[in-house]
């Protein structure tokens, strides 16, 4: 994702997120740690000839992911986007040598939780009231070695149940182009991650 994406990027956001998405502003810090020898982000986005539709987003600290966004257009829903837009994100954390990637989703949010037990994750906790307006309840997921052997990747996934994710309240963008998306919508505003050690926001999940 680069800043000649954020228009588009910013159209797919609000009609995914209306009630709480993520300002020009926010992706433009996340951007702003995506490049150069201490980046801490990886963002990408998924197009479909001269349309944007998809984007996805990984925030680091101290070792550990954070699914900060994934998002898919409606009518992408079902195809596998999210599931390669998540496969990128993990091929991302390997790079960065990361020990764990975190997320939330919404714990009614069945259809994204399979696509993350998919990949590996398990849940480790609940959020209360994490998800506004609604005042829903985040369920927490860790996959505890991004680089093992076992976890899934857009090659083995089940295509046909990509959900999708707003994965953190703060929408991250880092410099990566990607031509899958997933049936994510994941567009974050700041929160707190069920890391720590982050600032970062959590995930949620549509498609």
């Amino acid at each position: 994702m680069r800043w000649w994406d954020l228009d588009r990027v910013l159209e797919l956001e609000e009609e995914l997120f209306p009630e709480d998405a993520w300002s020009r502003g926010m992706f433009w810090s996340e951007l702003a740690h995506a490049r150069g020898r201490g980046a801490t982000r990886h963002y990408v986005v998924a197009e479909s000839g001269a349309r944007l539709v998809g984007y996805a987003g990984l925030a680091v600290f101290d070792r550990t992911g954070d699914v900060q966004t994934i998002a898919s257009a409606r009518d992408h829903w079902g195809t596998g986007l999210g599931a390669r837009l998540l496969t990128d994100l993990l091929t991302a954390a390997t790079t960065f040598e990361c020990r764990e990637v975190l997320l939330e989703v919404r714990v009614d949010n069945a259809r994204a939780q399979r696509l993350y037990e998919r990949f590996g994750f398990e849940p480790i906790g609940i959020r209360r009231g994490y998800y506004q307006p609604g005042n829903v309840d985040a369920l927490v997921m860790r996959l505890s070695d991004p680089a093992a052997p076992g976890v899934v990747t857009a090659a083995s996934a089940d295509t046909n149940a990509s959900p999708e994710t707003n994965t953190s309240t703060a929408n991250t963008a880092a410099s990566a182009n990607s031509a899958a998306t997933a049936n994510t919508a994941a567009s974050v505003n700041p929160a707190t991650s069920a890391n720590p050690a982050t600032s970062v926001q959590g995930t949620e999940t549509h498609g």
